[in-house]
């Protein structure tokens, strides 16, 4: 199948989700993407136990599609050996051990590059490869917290709150993506890869924009809003009869079309609601009265309205709903693979779309070392030496004793 990325061999070093999601958006894009698990459990998210499709962790599942699998200790300087070989053959390695790690194992980025001046060094750590915390480990959690996001989520006066969803894990893994693809374009002009990094710390500290503006321009740390936004009103989602709605009053024009829409015009002229500044500074007086007229006709009735007159709208969806939607659908972000034991497997689809070339679902998510002996193989290693290497448990093989 192919790609933009045809013709790109990837060696994903990396785990559980940050560097898995790089590595899955670059073979969606149609890179040859390697993903080289630890012997003897790989990857640590094939141990998660809940969910499992047919014993097989959906975790794991859901972010390793279209890579192929091998499994090599590199703990044993053999498997080292097998590495360089590989990285010699290699544009892209990505890793997201501590910093330090790599090193200590002999194929950190300068004695890697030396081996192959064209290769791409992606590292993807917790706080980044210097500073004073560059040595600490870092999570999802861990990196929300310290960046900020715990105290701008949530309601006021609630304990602090993480986002739903792994927001510093899964940018950090985007970014590192980035970086990749715009370090192959400066390779195709200078013929020398480099080493790129990025970081949870950096990619939660990334998703402040709107509030580190506020900071910066009035000393003022802003606090959690619930669904509400930190510069404009209206822009949250209000209860409806039946459930919520969310409203996006982003500028002047909207907000008149909104309070015409509720029945309500002579807001526009009231002086607590006719700017945004003030409506910011009312907001919890807006709210109230935006939802009494709310609460007399369904989200459904409501959003026909709205959008009737132009004003952007939108449901509060479950997962659920989310992935079931036609417009989700149609644009092909829910796709399906047949994995050799969970069977036929759905995911989320690539969120790029390409004019000239695509990719569809492709391969499932690899078993444990399922690709090993063929991988081997291409990169030239003969039967032989494949045999040895697994005699000795430097790599395994799925399917083999």
């Amino acid at each position: 199948m192919s790609g933009p990325l045809t013709g790109i061999t990837v060696l994903e070093l990396a785990q559980i989700m940050a560097g898995p999601t790089c590595g899955m958006m670059l073979a969606d894009m149609g890179a040859n993407v390697i993903k080289v698990e630890k012997i003897p459990a790989g990857d640590d998210s094939r141990g998660y136990q809940d969910p499992r499709i047919n014993g097989i962790s959906a975790p794991f599942l859901i972010l390793n599609r279209n890579k192929r699998g091998l499994a090599l200790d590199l703990k044993n300087s053999k498997g080292v050996e097998v590495l360089k070989r590989l990285v010699a053959r290699a544009d892209v390695l990505t890793e997201n051990y501590r910093p330090g790690t790599m090193e200590k194992l002999g194929v950190g980025f300068e004695a890697l590059q030396a081996i192959n001046p064209r290769l791409i060094y992606a590292a993807v750590s917790g706080y980044g490869r210097s500073g004073p915390f560059a040595e600490k480990p870092g999570f999802d959690l861990i990196a929300q917290g310290f960046a900020g996001l715990m105290g701008i989520t949530g309601f006021e006066d609630k304990p602090p709150a993480k986002t739903g969803n792994s927001v510093a894990d899964i940018n950090a893994g985007i970014l590192a993506c980035t970086g990749i693809l715009a370090a192959l374009v400066e390779r195709a002009r200078t013929g020398r890869g480099q080493l790129i990094e990025t970081s949870l710390m950096e990619a939660a500290i990334q998703q402040t924009y709107w509030q580190a503006a506020v900071f910066f321009a009035t000393g003022r740390s802003p606090g959690p809003l619930g669904s509400a936004h930190p510069l404009t009103a209206p822009y949250q989602a209000f209860r409806t009869k039946d459930g919520y709605l969310n409203i996006g009053g982003a500028n002047q024009a909207n907000w008149r079309r909104i309070a015409e829409c509720l029945g309500h015009p002579e807001w526009i002229a009231d002086p607590r609601f006719e700017t945004n500044s003030e409506r910011m500074k009312h907001s919890a007086a807006l709210t109230d009265q935006i939802e009494e007229v709310l609460a007399h006709e369904t989200t459904a009735v409501w959003m026909e309205r709205f959008e009737s007159v132009g004003v952007p709208v939108g449901p509060v969806h479950s997962i659920e709903e989310a992935l079931n939607h036609p417009q989700v659908l149609s644009r092909d972000m829910v796709v399906e693979t047949n994995h050799v034991n969970a069977g036929r497997v759905k995911g989320i689809g690539h969120p790029i779309k390409f004019s000239g070339s695509g990719r569809p679902a492709g391969e499932p998510a690899p078993e444990f070392g399922q690709h090993s002996f063929e991988v081997l193989n291409e990169f030239g290693f003969s039967a032989a030496e494949v045999q040895a290497l697994l005699e000795e448990k430097v790599i395994a093989q799925y399917g083999s004793n």
